[in-house]
């Protein structure tokens, strides 16, 4: 059975090789791996080593990183705001790994507006920080209610929307989307 980390790794070295058009042949010759071994891999039934993801992350021109930590949210990821304190607080809210092009945009939107936003590349992520009002944003199927201080991370490459009630809201959009060649 393949463990959660391996899975997750085989799912990003699938990803990372189809975005550059290689076929798995490919990527095993300029890796020198096996066939087998790069299946194992993309499947999550193998347990690599630190130099074999390397080769694979080098043969792909991506940093090693980005073979170990996720990028793709198969689900909208809401993370709510916290209660700030007397003391400074620094908190992580999402992890962007490299090999993308990133954009921060500010949105505002008025009361009771709809914003549709259009798929954009394969792969885009957007990530929405709410800094007042509150708003109903992320995939038009599942939209998340926001406020204050809260982030949702979701894929930006299906259609989605940004959507106000009542009351006017403010929010920073970070879209990464993968970079070309």
């Amino acid at each position: 059975m393949a463990s959660t980390l391996a899975t997750s790794v085989g799912a990003q070295l699938r990803l990372r090789r189809e975005q550059r058009g290689l076929s798995a042949a490919e990527l095993a010759r300029r890796s020198g791996l096996s066939k087998a071994t790069l299946s194992g891999l993309e499947s999550g039934r193998a347990n690599p080593t630190i130099d074999t993801l390397d080769a694979v992350a080098i043969a792909l021109g991506i940093p090693l990183t980005d073979l170990l930590v996720p990028t793709t949210p198969t689900q909208p990821h809401v993370v709510r705001a916290t209660a700030a304190a007397d003391t400074p607080q620094q908190e992580m809210l999402r992890r962007v790994s490299g090999g993308h092009q990133v954009e921060i945009w500010r949105l505002r939107l008025p009361a009771r507006t709809t914003y549709e936003g259009v798929p954009h590349a394969t792969g885009t992520l957007e990530h929405l920080m709410v800094a007042s009002g509150t708003l109903s944003a992320g995939p038009s199927d599942d939209l998340a209610r926001l406020g204050p201080g809260d982030l949702l991370a979701f894929p930006g490459d299906v259609a989605h929307c940004y959507r106000t009630a009542g009351e006017p809201a403010d929010a920073t959009v970070v879209m990464t989307s993968p970079m070309i060649g």
